[in-house]
């Protein structure tokens, strides 16, 4: 009988969707919540992107206290930080959080940006409630943060949205975080390729701007979506393993993400589309 080793690096999705939360009858198998990853990688727990999924995923975690957890933000678009007010652990004493980012465009911090939109008359607690120890630290691209024997390599993907896009490396292994990237055109994203190089697992964008009349007649080689287009050139080129993507147009119903797959598959049959829940191992 032969053994199966013991995974100590996996990668769970809590929110798989971008720009707006979609729940409903009609995106149950995937999910409706918004951006949140995490990876339990040797002994620690990282969390990347803090949308509506991070509500569920900090539920989840209610019964793992006293916790100390990573928290990596992309960007500071809605989908990526609507569930940070709403993170149950944050407001627990005991509790303790390391809160990754870089400066938006306007130059403001992430702590900034996730203390402003809990400020009336938005939101009726503010940021100092949380009773948890929460630590800020501001990124610039290529910035490595060691954390024991993990390494988290930043990368910035997108200079005008200011979009991070993050690498994890743990004994020898690694798994890439790379949504909201906005690289044009067909050819090699290069700061991609150099966060993904020979990765295990890299978490792409899938394509956003398809239609149910025309996406899905053709093969997804000849899809008019260039961050698509150039996300999948640049996994080939960079020898990623596995590809799994995430961050879908709410308007992309389960029925067609289904149909997306079969179509992916055709041509990528190690590609799969997220669902909420969904772990992955690395290895």
């Amino acid at each position: 009988m032969v053994t199966r080793p013991v995974v100590n690096f996996v990668v769970q999705f809590w929110g798989v969707r971008g720009q707006i939360s979609a729940p409903g009858k009609e995106t149950i198998r995937y999910g409706g919540n918004t951006s949140c990853v995490e990876m339990r990688v040797g002994n620690k727990r990282l969390i990347f992107d803090g949308g509506s999924g991070l509500r569920v995923l900090g539920n989840n975690l209610l019964r793992h206290m006293p916790l100390e957890a990573y928290m990596f933000f992309t960007h500071c678009h809605w989908d990526s930080i609507q569930g940070f007010p709403f993170f149950t652990p944050a407001f627990i004493p005991g509790n303790c959080f390391h809160i990754y980012g870089t400066a938006a465009s306007n130059g403001a911090s992430i702590e900034q940006r996730l203390g402003c939109q809990m400020l009336a008359p938005n939101f009726p607690v503010p940021i100092q409630v949380m009773q948890s120890e929460l630590k800020f630290y501001d990124l610039i691209s290529g910035n490595k943060v060691v954390m024991d024997d993990v390494i988290v390599e930043a990368v910035l993907l997108d200079s005008s949205q200011r979009s991070m896009g993050y690498r994890v490396t743990w004994q020898g292994h690694s798994a890439v975080y790379a949504i909201a990237r906005a690289h044009r055109g067909n050819g090699v994203d290069e700061n991609l390729l150099h966060l993904a190089r020979h990765a295990d697992l890299l978490i792409l964008d899938a394509p956003c701007t398809l239609d149910a009349d025309c996406s899905l007649k053709s093969s997804p080689l000849g899809w008019q979506d260039d961050v698509w287009q150039s996300g999948i050139a640049t996994a080939k080129a960079a020898g990623v393993k596995r590809i799994i993507m995430s961050h879908y147009n709410p308007d992309h119903d389960d029925d067609f993400l289904d149909k997306l797959q079969e179509q992916v598959q055709s041509v990528f049959p190690n590609d799969l589309l997220a669902r909420e829940g969904m772990i992955v191992p690395v290895f």
